[in-house]
Parts: C-alpha cells; sequence; structure tokens
C-alpha cells in the first residue's frame, strides 16, 4: 500500500504470482529465499539489507582473550575480571567484554582490531546510558592499525574517554579505578 500499488502488481514486478506476493508480505511463507525477499522488496521500492548477529552466548574471539590476558597482567593478583557481564535490563542481550571491581565497578570494552570509531563511541555511550557501571575503559591492543585510526579519531573520542593509557595503567596497576574513563592501548 505504501508503495501504491497492489499485490498483483507488485507479484509481477518480482516475477511471481500475486498470492506468493501476499504469503511473503504476510510472513506466511516457511522456507522463503533470499532471492524471493530481494525481489519482493525490490518489487515495491524497498532494498533488502541483511545482517548476521549472534545467537546464544557471545563468545569472546581469540583477540579479545589476548587483549584481556594482557590486562590481567597488569591488574594485581587479588582484583577478580569478570567477563561477558550482562547489561541489568531483562532482554537486553549487550553485555560489558569485562568488569573488575575496584573502589568503583570499572567496565572494559575490549577492541582487538577498530573498525568505524563512531559507531564504536555511540554503542558506548548507549550502554553506559543504561547501566550503572561507575567507569569506562575502551582497551584497545597495540596494533599498527589501532594506532594508526585512534590517532585520526583521538579527538573524538577525548570527550568520552579523557584519560590516556598511562594514567589508566597507573590506576589500574594501583588497584584503583580511574578517575574517569579512559583509553587502554595494551
Amino acid at each position: 500500500m505504501t508503495a501504491g500499488t497492489s499485490q498483483r502488481e507488485a507479484g509481477g514486478r518480482a516475477g511471481m504470482s500475486h498470492s506468493q506476493f501476499g504469503r511473503i508480505e504476510r510472513g506466511a511463507i516457511r522456507q522463503l529465499t533470499i532471492d524471493q525477499l530481494c525481489r519482493a522488496s525490490a518489487a515495491v521500492g524497498l532494498r533488502l539489507i541483511a545482517r548476521a548477529v549472534p545467537d546464544g552466548d557471545p563468545a569472546l574471539d581469540a583477540g579479545q582473550l589476548a587483549l584481556l590476558s594482557r590486562l590481567r597482567g597488569v591488574l594485581p593478583a587479588n582484583v577478580a575480571i569478570q567477563t561477558e557481564v550482562p547489561l541489568p535490563i531483562p532482554g537486553d542481550r549487550r553485555a560489558w567484554d569485562a568488569v573488575v571491581r575496584l573502589d568503583e565497578l570499572v567496565a572494559i570494552e575490549a577492541e582487538a582490531r577498530l573498525r568505524d570509531v563512531q559507531a564504536l563511541d555511540r554503542k558506548l555511550a548507549l550502554k553506559q546510558r543504561d547501566d550503572s557501571i561507575d567507569r569506562l575503559i575502551l582497551l584497545v591492543a597495540d596494533t599498527k592499525w589501532n594506532r594508526g585510526l585512534l590517532e585520526l579519531h583521538r579527538d573524538d573520542l577525548r570527550a568520552r574517554f579523557p584519560l590516556d593509557s598511562r594514567a589508566v595503567l597507573s590506576n589500574l596497576r594501583a588497584g584503583r579505578a580511574p578517575d574517569s574513563n579512559g583509553l587502554l592501548i595494551l
């Protein structure tokens, strides 16, 4: 209806019958193919965009595991680190990569390879807004790629992560939470 066309016209454009098009609209086809969905979408002026997301328990990848292991190496031996800590919202599937309890709760978001720094910043802003976490550390693997990307975007990240690695590391080694959010390159 929004496209101003009938099921018969849309089905014809998609190369299918109007009844098949109607079943697609109603979600009544059990084994709909991506091809059918693409053609049906295009017939009414829509572009299908698909995205794969993790299902079930999110697993840390090898890069994150290595990064969190390096973090454990700078924390005092008596400081416990919890991984994959869900946000306290029923049904919300987001989780912090790690949380440490120092004099305050500190959430850790571990990034083995940075990609879209602006999207990461938005994601972290929403997670911090929706949780009662005291401090947030963006933990980034020390690679040439990541350093180059951080150099380009450090000013953009400074508002959310004012502390640099030296200050964050000094506090963590002493078993204290940093004074504010920070960026830690390990």
